[in-house]
């Protein structure tokens, strides 16, 4: 066996199907190339797949070859987290791109029903390397370019006179250069084809970007910088075909849709499957032509809406999913023979041009499709029941400026209210509301983002299963029976949230703890060691605005005990005001209106410090969750976060840290759970931890050998029925929660529930475990299912009736510390907006939790 896999390694170095290959690999056969146009070996200095391409390096040659063509136009659209920029390419004719803007303006105006039919270019979108360990969908830009900008003859002509081809070349670039970065680390001058080599091993840490976002799943939540570059370029031209190329297991062939004809969104319109599949015809003309194995309309689903294959199906456009066994170090071992990076490659740039050829096939019915697609879009909109959605986030201007540009970046028309709507028993007032209108082309993406499905054809989920927008945000909100005249006021883009500052105070100043941002501005107060005060409940303060209403949370900086200048510190609340659009007042006078606290209540108003916070990642956590609350404090929040691997935590200075946050996955400390015990115990530390690791740390933290029995225990007394092998992918699913919202009730009264206007509190919910239900402190429960909590998604009934009722969120104190578990991720894909508030709650106020005395 090893004497045929070097045969078959040194086949590939050397014949012209290898790792190391020059352009001549991935010419068509039969055309004619312009010798003028730089080669990718002349500027990377070896044959793509020989080694990985940095990227600027690939920005670097494909910006040149870009100078070197009237073909081709490049533009920068965004920059990743780590500055690394993002290039658009518009691949057409010289012809067309003198008269590029009024192209795509005409196309945009055919697509409105009241219009005229056009007979503009096929627009086509081709985006690679979205995840960035998926390298062959990334280095396949690099041959594609440099077709377009050498090839010669009528046929290459009439493609790019008959055709306007976007291109995004790199959509991730951070984990593209960790891909790099990982595969040359582990290089060698030999090459290794032993899939057990650590170069093969780069699935997880490179297929994300900076925070660790699978960007995959950007294209509906776009909290991201990369998808926020991209979404805006696919709105403003709406391509008609939208191709995203993947890489799945070694093992695996080739793949590309129309996909599992049962796993369709019903939102996405039948018409869309069959003419892709008529594109489809194209990729197995060629794919047979070279005898390739392939599969088409099993595996991948259609479902989750924010998908780079799903969310433009949707929208109006064809999306088409391809994914091919993975090279991983560029040339490893597989059962069905070596797996090579170049040949990889090649077939994503082959079938980029059959994608190409097969929409200008069927261009007129693709042309007449989309724009059947929005004429039917708003003929359902005028059918539907529902005329429109009100909407607002009570006392968090920033959590509904994010709503609104969201919306704004799905092309959602949003407008103010223009009067008082009363919905479903609440009243939304003018100023503080906005309404959706549903007739507007963007009907069924807007079904897309409000929708709340919990009932399924088949509850098999490559992604979640629920999704609803407002929900995650935690908006109020309420659908409309009738629009009736005056409801909507102008229309609105979301903006700057600026405040003004406050006047200068005699006494200190209030800030709103509702406030998205407030959790950022209170650290900026605390790291310039200002002393700061939290109320603990509800009280009035005279302000300069006069007596004004504050919930649980308000921040409270006086004047008495600080060691900076009055000056000093209105500079820096007026700081908070302009850059975290944080309401702040300044304070007229200590005492308050009878039956609330003054400012100087101990017990009212108690002093809150700096959090100093260690996350631990790696070694069975989850990455995604680990980057997610990174992103959420780093990023947003602006504090210093210190990332630990969990098996590393030998030689810790605990009495540096407030806070050990500890994502879903194997929470066990190993060693260390003495130390943190002790941490936690004696040095008044707090542990929050979610999911899995929730219920891990409930069992070794918070409860004794009995209870932690009880727990391990299954019931093996009946043994189930028997059941047929075929049935088992369906079956397995069928108590798989998919990603689904659940309704919980929040004790807003506690401090992980301050700055929340009620107790309803939307939680994602992808796991099956349950809390304990704590049986000294009936106060620990800060967030509990509804008994029927299912709002959006798929859940079987049984694990409905499992989770109704058990505890979402937990807070209880441990000695001097706290621990605070999550039965969910509050932080899920940096979308939950109602969530999040309760994480950042616990990262600064678990101090405020007081310990239960009584004998209950």
């Amino acid at each position: 066996m090893r004497i045929l896999i070097a045969i078959l390694a040194a086949t590939f170095a050397f014949s012209g199907r290898g790792a190391a290959e020059p352009i001549s690999f991935f010419r068509v056969e039969g055309v004619e190339y312009d010798d003028t146009i730089t080669v990718p070996e002349d500027v990377l200095g070896f044959g793509v797949g020989e080694h990985p391409v940095r990227h600027d390096l690939m920005v670097r040659y494909l910006t040149e070859i870009a100078g070197q063509s009237d073909r081709i136009h490049v533009e920068t659209i965004g920059y990743s987290h780590e500055r690394r920029p993002i290039q658009f390419f518009v691949v057409t004719s010289p012809d067309n791109h003198a008269r590029i803007d009024e192209i795509r303006e005409a196309h945009l105006a055919q697509l409105d029903p009241g219009s005229q039919p056009g007979d503009g270019p096929a627009i086509i979108w081709m985006n690679y390397g979205v995840h960035g360990a998926e390298s062959a969908g990334m280095d396949a830009a690099i041959p594609l370019l440099y077709h377009y900008a050498a090839a010669q003859g009528e046929e290459i002509e009439q493609t790019l006179n008959d055709a306007v081809i976007l291109i995004t070349a790199i959509f991730n670039p951070d984990g593209h250069a960790r891909r790099v970065n990982h595969v040359e680390t582990l290089g060698a001058t030999t090459r290794v084809t032993n899939p057990e080599h650590e170069q093969h091993n780069l699935w997880t840490e490179a297929r994300t970007n900076h925070y660790w976002f699978d960007l995959n799943r950007q294209w509906l939540l776009q909290t991201q910088p990369e998808s926020i570059a991209w979404m805006e370029q696919w709105h403003r031209w709406k391509p008609q075909v939208s191709a995203d190329f993947h890489e799945m297991g070694t093992e695996s062939t080739f793949y590309f849709h129309p996909g599992e004809p049962l796993r369709r969104n019903p939102l996405i319109p039948e018409r869309a499957r069959e003419l892709t599949q008529g594109i489809a015809t194209h990729h197995i003309d060629f794919l047979d032509g070279e005898g390739r194995l392939y599969t088409t309309e099993e595996g991948f689903d259609n479902f989750y809406v924010g998908k780079g294959s799903t969310y433009p199906q949707v929208n109006g456009s064809l999306g088409i999913l391809f994914e091919i066994g993975a090279a991983r170090g560029g040339l490893i071992e597989a059962d069905r023979g070596i797996v090579s990076h170049a040949d990889n490659v090649r077939t994503h740039f082959r079938t980029s041009l059959t994608t190409v050829s097969g929409s200008l096939a069927q261009r007129d019915d693709i042309a007449a499709y989309q724009r059947q697609f929005f004429a039917d879009s708003l003929a359902a909109a005028r059918d539907d029941a529902v005329r429109g959605y009100v909407f607002s986030a009570e006392d968090d201007p920033a959590r509904l400026n994010m709503f609104v540009d969201l919306m704004n970046r799905h092309d959602i028309d949003v407008y103010e209210a223009g009067r008082e709507i009363v919905a479903d028993g609440r009243t939304y007032a003018p100023g503080e509301a906005y309404v959706i209108p549903v007739e507007q082309a963007q009907y069924t993406m807007l079904r897309a983002a409000f929708d709340q499905p919990t009932e399924f054809e088949e509850n098999i989920f490559y992604d979640v299963s629920g999704w609803t927008l407002p929900l995650a945000y935690d908006l109020e909100f309420a659908p409309l029976n009738t629009m009736n005249a005056g409801m909507l006021g102008d229309p609105v883009m979301a903006g700057p949230l600026a405040q003004p500052a406050p006047p200068e105070s005699s006494y200190g100043y209030i800030l709103r703890w509702s406030d998205y941002y407030a959790p950022r501005s209170l650290y900026r107060l605390l790291d310039a060691d200002l002393r700061v005060r939290v109320a603990t409940q509800a009280t009035t303060i005279n302000t300069h605005d006069g007596l004004v209403e504050f919930g649980p949370g308000t921040v409270f900086v006086p004047f008495q005990g600080q060691d900076a200048s009055r000056e000093h510190i209105h500079q820096l609340v007026s700081t908070i005001a302009e850059e975290d659009g944080v309401a702040v007042y300044s304070a007229a006078s200590g005492s308050t209106p009878d039956n609330t606290p003054d400012l100087g209540d101990g017990a009212g108003f108690r002093a809150v410090d700096r959090p100093e916070v260690l996350v631990l990642f790696e070694d069975g956590l989850s990455r995604y969750d680990t980057g997610e609350v990174w992103h959420q404090l780093d990023h947003r929040m602006h504090m210093p976060v210190t990332l630990r691997r969990k098996s590393d935590l030998g030689g810790i200075d605990w009495s540096r840290y407030t806070h050990l946050i500890i994502v879903g996955g194997n929470a066990d400390l190993g060693s260390a759970q003495e130390r943190v015990e002790q941490w936690v115990r004696e040095e008044g530390g707090t542990i929050i931890a979610m999911r899995s690791s929730a219920r891990r740390v409930q069992r070794d933290f918070l409860m004794g050998d009995g209870a932690r029995a009880s727990m391990s225990g299954n019931d093996r007394n009946a043994a189930p029925d028997r059941r047929d092998y075929s049935r088992m992918a369906t079956d397995d699913a069928e108590h798989v929660i998919g990603g689904a919202i659940f309704e919980g009730d929040l004790d807003v009264s506690h401090p992980i529930g301050f700055g929340y206007s009620d107790r309803f509190i939307p939680l994602h919910r992808n796991t099956t475990l349950t809390l304990e239900r704590p049986t000294r402190d009936p106060f620990a429960v800060v967030v509990e299912y509804a008994d029927d909590p299912l709002l959006a998604g798929y859940a079987s009934q049984r694990r409905q009736d499992e989770i109704g009722g058990t505890p979402a969120v937990i807070a209880q104190r441990l000695g001097r510390g706290s621990v605070i578990l999550f039965a969910d991720n509050p932080t899920f894909r940096a979308t939950f907006r109602g969530t999040e508030r309760m994480f950042m709650n616990a990262v600064f106020l678990s101090g405020l939790i007081n310990r239960s005395f009584g004998d209950y």
